[in-house]
């Protein structure tokens, strides 16, 4: 017994001692290559962690800012989130990363979202993300094209209508980012999968405001840490997607009913690249995907614009006089349809505005395919590359009086190319960006018809680091306003 426990504990020691050895030289020969090349300036930080935490827990504009001045106003490295990263900034960076899509750059997820948004099945899959695959899940069959989506907007119009009768009328103060969570949660649980039990998503929307915590932090799963609840919360939203997947699977048998949204056509339709039919935990993970997109960015967005119309009531009015305008050429209960949307101008520049200044993501991550040169220096293959909204949102150059609210600025000059870009840009530039836009749009059409408001806290904190948002839940004390007949 004690000679095999002997041969057991060689050979542990044998294939451990393998392990290390392989680590190390690796970690050498890296070192070696990295030494001899011309990386870019800049700072790895402490040990292991690198300059995470000032990157998640400090002003994102100052992250970036103090080091474009220390180092370089184009390129700077780091590291965050335990990887070795290079920050590109301004608009020659950001057209560099689109212009390099699927050939230099390939998409990239931090540890911490990889970890919430794939199942068991995907645990030993490729950290990079395939672009082809992706694009077929949110793209076919045309759901947010927009042929398609002008079919949905009377749709979405009466559901906004119907959230604010329930949620905000009679309320003298109410949680604003609460309920935008819970509305936009509404509307992306109907689009893409057919869901409109209430009480489901509202507790769904409880679930996806822990996970959006810790998008972006280190994933330590210890209980107590932000990052354990998100995971625990991740594992109660793919339940429940998976249950709902067995009773559309079921609805579907019996009825036979064609398909009317995204989780309908993942269901019942082959994969054209593999003829193979999506298993349910690859299917409530890419719905997770979808939801997720559709849920954190818009309400932050939708958020921020009631914050700026209550903080600035002349901006309100000019918002009002035009969402009035339209309801005057509508007939008496009649919804907004897609032209409606297309002449709320000067609401949609409010939104802009709204997402220069506080954008919902402040920035996005790729992975160096190959050895890449930019500005003189390299950055070795297998580098995560960052590039961020802040580095030309507030500069002045592009945007004078960069601090200020100022939605007219839209109407004087279309900004530069690479400036502005909310919704990214390039072949990643966000699929979802016109439904957003009709999630937007009819919010602030129906809100600022039946409300003026002010805010609880007029100095309401908002965390900085990547997903900013009111540490309060942006409490407002609203005023009913006389809906016109």
């Amino acid at each position: 017994m004690d000679y095999n426990f002997y041969i057991l504990l060689s050979t542990l020691l044998t294939i451990f001692t393998t392990i290390t050895l392989a680590f190390l030289v690796r970690a050498y020969k890296s070192k070696l290559h990295e030494k001899s090349i011309n990386l870019p300036p800049g700072s790895f930080g402490w040990p292991i962690i690198g300059e995470t935490f000032a990157f998640l827990r400090s002003d994102h504009n100052k992250f970036v800012g103090d080091r474009m001045k220390k180092y370089s106003s184009k390129i700077f490295k780091t590291k965050i989130l335990g990887e070795p990263t290079v920050v590109l900034c301004g608009t020659a960076g950001h057209k560099f990363v689109a212009a390099n899509e699927e050939k230099l750059f390939v998409a990239w997820r931090p540890h911490s979202m990889q970890k919430l948004f794939r199942s068991s099945y995907q645990k030993a899959a490729s950290t990079v993300i395939p672009r082809q695959s992706e694009k077929h899940v949110v793209t076919a069959p045309g759901f947010l094209k927009a042929e398609a989506l002008v079919r949905y907007v009377g749709g979405m119009d009466s559901m906004v209508l119907d959230h604010l009768k329930k949620q905000w009328d009679g309320k003298q103060v109410v949680e604003a980012h609460r309920l935008t969570q819970q509305l936009v949660l509404s509307l992306s649980a109907k689009f893409f999968m057919g869901l409109e039990d209430h009480s489901r998503i509202e507790k769904l929307a409880e679930l996806m405001d822990t996970m959006m915590l810790a998008l972006h932090t280190i994933p330590v799963n210890i209980p107590g840490t932000t990052f354990y609840k998100a995971m625990k919360a991740s594992q109660a939203v793919r339940e429940t997607i998976m249950s709902f997947i067995k009773e559309k699977k079921e609805i579907m048998a019996s009825t036979g009913k064609k398909v009317q949204d995204l989780l309908s056509y993942m269901i019942s339709t082959a994969d054209p690249f593999t003829g193979e039919f999506m298993p349910d935990n690859e299917i409530a993970d890419k719905i997770m995907g979808n939801v997720a997109a559709s849920f954190n960015s818009p309400a932050m967005t939708t958020t921020f614009i009631v914050k700026f119309l209550g903080e600035r009531p002349d901006i309100y009015e000019k918002v009002r006089i035009e969402q009035l305008e339209i309801l005057k050429s509508k007939k008496s209960g009649e919804a907004l349809n897609w032209d409606d949307m297309n002449k709320m101008k000067y609401s949609w520049n409010v939104a802009l505005e709204a997402m220069r200044l506080i954008p919902p993501l402040q920035g996005t991550f790729r992975e160096a395919a190959t050895d890449i040169t930019y500005q003189g220096y390299t950055i070795p293959k297998g580098w995560k590359v960052y590039w961020t909204v802040s580095t030309t949102a507030m500069n002045p150059e592009y945007f004078p009086a960069p601090e200020e609210f100022d939605p007219t600025r839209f109407e004087k000059t279309s900004p530069p190319p690479y400036t502005n870009i909310p919704f990214g840009s390039g072949p990643r530039i966000c699929p979802g960006k016109d439904y957003a836009r009709l999630q937007i749009l009819s919010f602030m059409h129906h809100l600022v018809i039946r409300f003026k408001w002010e805010l609880v806290n007029p100095n309401c904190k908002i965390t900085g680091g990547m997903n900013p948002f009111p540490v309060d839940g942006l409490k407002i004390r609203l005023q009913a306003q006389p809906v016109p007949a």
